[in-house]
Parts: C-alpha cells; structure tokens; sequence
C-alpha cells in the first residue's frame, strides 16, 4: 500500500471512529495485558512504601499501623510481585521488558519485533529484579499498553 493510499486510509478510520491503536505483530509473545496490569498495580504499592519508617516492636493498634508502610510491611507484596514475574515464562518476561522501554521512550511501539530481541539478548539476571529496581515502572508500563490501545481501567475496576 503506497503512503498516500494508506494517509487517506488512516483519515477515512478516524472519521468512522475505528480503532487505530498500533498494531501488534502476529510474531510477539503473548503477554495478557492483565498480567501487565497486574505488576503495574503491585508496583504502585511498592512505591507507596514509606522507606523512613522503621519497624519497631510496638503493639499495632497503638501506633496505627504504621508498621504496615514499612519495608517489612511491604515484603509480602514484594514478594508477591518477585514470584509473579519469576513464574512467567521467559517469551513473556522479555515482553514485559519491552513494555517498560518503549513507556520510557527508548523505542517506538512499531519496533515491537526488535525490541523484544533486544530484550533477550540483553537479558543478564533475574528480569524481576531488573524491573523492580526501575523508578516509575508502573508509569511505564501503563504508557506502554496505552501506546498499544490498552489500559488498566477494567482491570483496576474489578479489583476495586
């Protein structure tokens, strides 16, 4: 299809209303978008964690919880979100890397294909840790699935 043919086809689906999110290719490994919104909403709790709160040996009701917004606080949501990305397999975890970089703006979503490589050959270690030791992860991802006409709204709604 020449360039101009596909502009006037691009035009003609804006004006019908279709659905022009970018296209995925039929080579990607699939990743459910659910699994996606999954680690941005345990990421978000992990950032929630208040690092300058130390646990101490109080009586929870006395001090209002606070023992909750610590590090030890948050281990079982870590831990949560380490086991979630360790189990998935290894076409999927690339996927998730992949995600995060085009949210950050390294790569456009159109390259899919090449990102996803360069996500395996540059695997090193534990794509878990990789990815929890990345500041704004959740935003990331979240930009990532919109770039591919996905959200999280109906995820974040059924757990609400």
């Amino acid at each position: 299809m020449s360039e101009t043919n596909r502009i006037r086809k691009t035009s003609e689906n804006l004006l019908e209303g279709e659905d022009l999110s970018v296209p995925i290719d039929e080579g990607m490994p699939d990743i459910n978008p659910d699994k996606i919104c999954f680690v941005i909403l345990k990421s978000r709790e992990l950032a929630m964690e208040d690092t300058d709160i130390s646990a101490d040996a109080s009586n929870e009701t006395d001090d209002g919880f606070s023992s909750i917004l610590t590090h030890d606080g948050q281990a079982p949501t870590e831990a949560e979100l380490v086991g979630f990305i360790d189990a998935m397999d290894e076409d999927e975890q690339n996927a998730l890397v992949a995600m995060m970089w085009i949210g950050r703006g390294d790569y456009e979503a159109t390259d899919w294909k090449n990102v996803v490589a360069e996500a395996r050959a540059r695997r090193t270690g534990p794509v878990s840790k990789y990815l929890l030791g990345t500041p704004l992860l959740s935003d990331y991802l979240e930009t990532a699935l919109a770039e591919f006409g996905e959200s999280c709204e109906d995820f974040d709604q059924d757990r609400l």
